[in-house]
């Protein structure tokens, strides 16, 4: 019954943390290495949006003062938000390489189990 199915071979990247080969809590903190860089993601999306609504309600102001100041609001605080994100990168980097003396070594962790 077990050659039924034949044999499953893991994704590409995951074999090296099958098999006690890694130190137990490894796929935890890839999870959450790869959560921080798809909320990075949404991040610049979201950024992107706001600013093209932005510009839509720039362009659709009419001669309106006030909405032009909302839109310009919008571009601002859209721009503020992706420089944030931008910095933390550069600040995780910059305690990465003073504590670890490896930019990467937050956001791509290297996990050595016992004995390596």
């Amino acid at each position: 019954m077990a050659d039924f199915f034949g044999e499953v071979q893991p994704p590409p990247g995951i074999k090296e943390y099958i098999g006690g080969s890694a130190a137990k809590g490894a796929g935890l903190v890839l999870f959450l290495s790869n959560i921080i860089k798809l909320l990075v993601v949404i991040a610049g999306l979201y950024t992107l949006l706001n600013i093209i609504l932005a510009g839509y309600q720039f362009i659709s102001a009419g001669g309106n003062p006030e909405s032009v100041q909302k839109a310009w609001a919008k571009i601002w605080q859209s721009l503020v938000g992706l420089l944030i994100v931008a910095v933390s990168f550069v600040l995780i980097a910059l305690f990465g390489w003073l504590l670890f003396g490896d930019p990467t070594a937050i956001l791509n962790p290297k996990i050595y189990g016992p004995g390596q």
